[in-house]
């Protein structure tokens, strides 16, 4: 496999060029433009470099990216997590969350880029060791990371995508639209309150819904064993 991530840096030729000086301006270019807008030529300018000098540290626009990505997943708290895995998951992936948002293209990238940077590895690291902790083992514990992982990106994949237009107008319209149609969508029409959307709130229940679905899972197992145990 081809990776950024399996390749040892290059020496610096040019001293003020370094491959922590373009991550930096990467992620900078990223948080202003989005991914679409990203090109070695435009990040060579940002960097007052040529080209060819850019190439020397990373091959391929793929390589910027996925050292970017690994960048915004560095940010996430190292504070000592709380006692218990269900409120450090709770912390890790309220974290999780938070740094995506703070880098909108981030999440939009998750599903196309391998995860193989070493802060991308330690949040996953941290994320299993707390399932790990719970007692989920084989099947579980991979069901459950995906589920808690995949959770976190779909509410900022969606929460971007509200973003991207002028969120108080869109919701209007959004709302406007079910009313307008409430014979096809009544379900949608009578409780999806668009206009008062909670992305907070909406978050934290959802993801107390799985905990709670994870914990109700461990007693079960646990229920089992003990009559196995009994038998």
């Amino acid at each position: 496999m081809e990776s950024v991530w399996f390749r040892a840096p290059r020496p610096a030729r040019e001293a003020p060029l370094t491959r922590a000086r373009i991550v930096s301006e990467a992620v900078a270019l990223l948080d202003a433009e989005g991914a679409e807008r990203l090109t070695m030529r435009r990040l060579a300018e940002r960097l007052g470099s040529g080209v060819t000098t850019l190439y020397w540290h990373v091959r391929t626009k793929d390589d910027v990216l996925d050292l970017a990505l690994d960048e915004v997943f560095g940010e996430l708290d190292r504070c000592p997590a709380p006692p218990g895995w269900r409120a450090g998951l709770v912390r890790l992936l309220s974290d999780w969350r938070a740094v995506l948002l703070r880098h909108p293209w981030s999440a939009l990238l998750l599903g196309r880029r391998p995860l193989l940077g070493p802060h991308a590895l330690a949040c996953t690291e941290r994320l299993q060791a707390l399932l790990v902790a719970a007692g989920l083992r084989g099947p579980e514990l991979m069901a459950s990371s995906y589920a808690l992982s995949n959770y976190v990106t779909g509410c900022v994949v969606n929460q971007v995508g509200w973003r991207t237009q002028d969120e108080p107008a869109a919701r209007r319209a959004a709302d406007e639209h079910l009313r307008a149609h409430a014979e096809h969508y009544p379900t949608l029409a009578e409780h999806l309150d668009v206009l008062d959307a909670d992305w907070d709130g909406s978050f934290a229940r959802g993801l107390g819904y799985l905990l709670d679905g994870i914990t109700a899972r461990l007693g079960s197992s646990a229920a089992g064993a003990d009559t196995l145990a009994l038998e």
